[in-house]
């Protein structure tokens, strides 16, 4: 069909005024909303110090403040992974820090693996890939940051526990779950030479007993097993330590980069290239040196080694470009999941001070993060988390108040600048548990053996675990912080519990005898709810049968959850980690405050996921939340 010139021109002014008419309309508001996760906040700790703490003081008075309820059972992973979410545990499938592999009865790690490409070709002592690997997550649900991304909504999450690899959606730092170069949570090394010393693996790190000659020494650093040999042997650096045979001082060399320390003091980044094929393929990491004495003997600590933001050898920001830029503005930063080294402490490589000198490092890299993520904030969502109190709330609680309360203050300082940034932005501050001493350590699988339920091949002692069992007499058993399973035939490697009625009465009798457990000590009561899982189908295999909350005071050892049977049922805590929360959930809330009040009545954590997404939603007005 034709059309007359009059009649292309009444088109065309149509099509003008649709323009116009479009352009005169005011853009859309996205609305500006900040998160801060702060692990571990305590709301009785924050009750005893609100002069102390004069940011979220405000927050109280011209918002809310509540008791937020946690997960059970109250562990990181578990509860962030609710908040992430919105589920349940028995719908994301995060129930511990350990699950554990039903048909080897292996435990891992529940936040994540790496599996191994399918297809290689050997070649020599190498096994050349010819397919790529793969990190898997074993959280399951849609991140409520997934859904405002996929309604245009800016995105921004620095740090997210479990949130390794990183979801490819806006802009992300992954968090708790992401592992140093040697696919561990952390693996320290100590360097010495002390006569009494051997080399030796210990929790969560090594010892290598070194010799130097003239102040000389050539230490080999352990990077990342070697995916591309058929052994896996360990990819190692040369570490080139030279000691002034006068003063307390070093110099240390690895790869291209050098670092002069003295004794008692850390060194900055340092980055090395570990080869996998010789001038062919290698593997960034970073790591940072303490040199705790020069004279008259020689011990240097070297930190886990860290994935490089700026050349990763595993996925550690979303996109790759954004932990680049990020790290080029400030400075290299941490990248392990957990960087504060309590292993160190446990293992009295660091004395108290020297923790807390190493703590404040990761806090320093935090607030340099914070600050970053503040100044390129526009709109949409921020979500920042800190981690410096959970981790020096485990070593300082109850014997440490002031050294705590310095800790509770630097991040009350974030609080208010992060404040101060954004005035007009909603602005909420969460934490995933509180806080409980950890006095007294449980051993359940030796109480499980103590009533029948379990059975050694063999007498009972610290080297016992898992393996040592006598599975065809063995109706249950305990592996991770908090989790308790049936011996359940057809889920079990050597199940002999059947389902239906002799798994239910199991699960009762399990449960009166854990509520009637007394401490022999102290008679105190021992266990203070015990819970029985619903798993959705996808986490059947993963779930326990039932979830044991402790009583203040009280938390399953650490055998118990790598799946230990030592003699005792109960025995002293007298670990330098000597406070916990994997316990009762209703004794150890989180904190919730808002900056503008609050209508919700004992919120729970995924009411607080509800509640950044109906941000998006809703007009602005100064009515409360």
């Amino acid at each position: 069909m034709r059309l007359s010139r009059a009649a292309l021109a009444f088109a065309g002014v149509l099509t003008l005024a649709a323009i116009a008419c479009r352009l005169s309309r005011a853009p859309v508001s996205i609305p500006r909303v900040i998160v801060l996760g702060i692990d571990g906040m305590d709301p009785n700790f924050v009750e005893r110090h609100w002069d102390a703490l004069p940011n979220l003081a405000r927050l109280r008075q011209e918002g809310s403040f509540s008791r937020l309820g946690t997960t059970m059972p109250p562990q990181s992973p578990v509860a962030w992974s609710t908040f992430i979410t919105g589920l349940e545990p028995d719908q994301h499938g995060i129930f511990d820090f350990v699950h554990r592999n039903p048909a080897t009865l292996e435990p891992f790690s529940s936040m994540g693996r790496t599996e191994e490409p399918r297809f290689t070709l050997p070649l020599g002592p190498y096994l050349l890939p010819l397919s790529g690997s793969r990190l898997v997550s074993f959280r399951h649900g849609t991140a409520f940051w997934q859904t405002l991304a996929a309604r245009g909504i800016p995105v921004t999450v620095v740090r997210m526990p479990t949130n390794y690899p990183p979801l490819p959606v806006g802009r992300a730092l992954s968090g708790m779950g992401t592992p140093d170069l040697r696919g561990t949570l952390g693996t320290f090394t100590l360097y010495s030479d002390d006569p009494a010393e051997t080399s030796r693996q210990v929790s969560g790190g090594r010892v290598v007993k070194v010799h130097l000659a003239d102040g000389h020494a050539v230490l080999p650093l352990e990077g990342p097993p070697n995916s591309l040999r058929k052994d896996h042997a360990y990819a190692t650096v040369d570490l080139v330590v030279d000691v002034d045979p006068v003063n307390p001082v070093a110099r240390i060399r690895a790869g291209g980069e050098s670092a002069v320390t003295r004794q008692g003091e850390w060194s900055d980044w340092m980055a090395a290239d570990f080869p996998l094929i010789p001038h062919l393929a290698s593997a960034r990491g970073m790591f940072r040196l303490f040199v705790k004495q020069l004279h008259p003997q020689f011990e240097l600590y070297v930190s886990p080694v860290n994935i490089d933001p700026e050349s990763p050898a595993l996925p550690v920001a979303a996109p790759a470009s954004f932990g680049r830029d990020v790290s080029r503005r400030t400075g290299r930063y941490y990248t392990l999941g957990i960087p504060e080294d309590t292993s160190a402490l446990r293992q009295d490589v660091f004395s108290l001070p020297q923790f807390l000198q190493q703590t404040r490092l990761v806090f320093e890299n935090e607030r340099r993060l914070l600050r970053d993520a503040l100044g390129s904030f526009g709109q949409g969502l921020l979500f920042f988390y800190f981690s410096t109190i959970d981790e020096n709330s485990h070593i300082l609680w109850g014997r440490h108040e002031a050294e705590l309360l310095d800790v509770y203050r630097e991040v009350d300082e974030c609080v208010g600048e992060a404040m101060r940034s954004a005035p007009s932005a909603e602005f909420i501050v969460l934490s995933d548990h509180g806080f409980a001493s950890f006095d007294r350590a449980v051993h359940l699988n030796a109480w499980l053996r103590d009533r029948g339920l379990l059975a050694l091949n063999g007498p009972p002692g610290d080297d016992s675990t898992l393996a040592n069992l006598d599975w065809g007499a063995t109706q249950a058993y305990a592996l991770g912080l908090n989790g308790l399973y049936l011996n359940r035939r057809g889920r079990e490697l050597h199940g002999i519990v059947e389902h239906g009625r002799q798994s239910a009465a199991l699960i009762e009798t399990l449960r009166a005898q854990l509520l009637a457990f007394r401490d022999p000590v102290n008679g105190r009561q021992v266990v203070e709810a015990v819970y029985e899982t619903k798993p959705s189908k996808e986490n059947v295999a993963a779930a326990p049968d039932l979830i044991v909350g402790y009583s203040p005071g009280y938390r399953g050892s650490w055998q118990t959850a790598l799946g230990g049977v030592p003699e005792p049922e109960i025995e002293d805590n007298n670990d330098a980690w000597i406070a916990d929360h994997c316990i009762d959930p209703a004794a150890v809330p989180g904190v919730l405050f808002t900056r503008r009040p609050m209508r919700l009545d004992h919120p729970r954590l995924q009411d607080v996921t509800g509640l950044v997404l109906k941000l998006f939603d809703r007009p602005r007005s100064g009515a409360g939340l």
